[in-house]
């Protein structure tokens, strides 16, 4: 059984994508759940799969567009 919590459904799910999946399609199959149902309630939390990085991320809307929120670390 998935999380109903958007933050507990995300954690679940990036984990599992890293941990044992190959994609989220490979998830979906595999635990049993709609993929599109998924990208939905994510998206409505705040979040879009990046199909590069194989996970959800945090993104805004601006004016329509969908822009990805982006965080670095220069170690200093």
């Amino acid at each position: 059984m998935i999380p109903k919590d958007p933050n507990m459904l995300l954690s679940y799910i990036n984990t599992g994508l890293r941990d044992r999946y190959e994609d989220l399609g490979d998830m979906a199959s595999s635990e049993g759940f709609d993929e599109a149902e998924i990208r939905e309630r994510l998206d409505l939390a705040g979040f879009i799969y990046d199909e590069g990085a194989k996970r959800f991320i945090s993104h805004k809307v601006n004016g329509g567009r969908h822009e990805t929120k982006t965080s670095s670390f220069n170690g200093t």
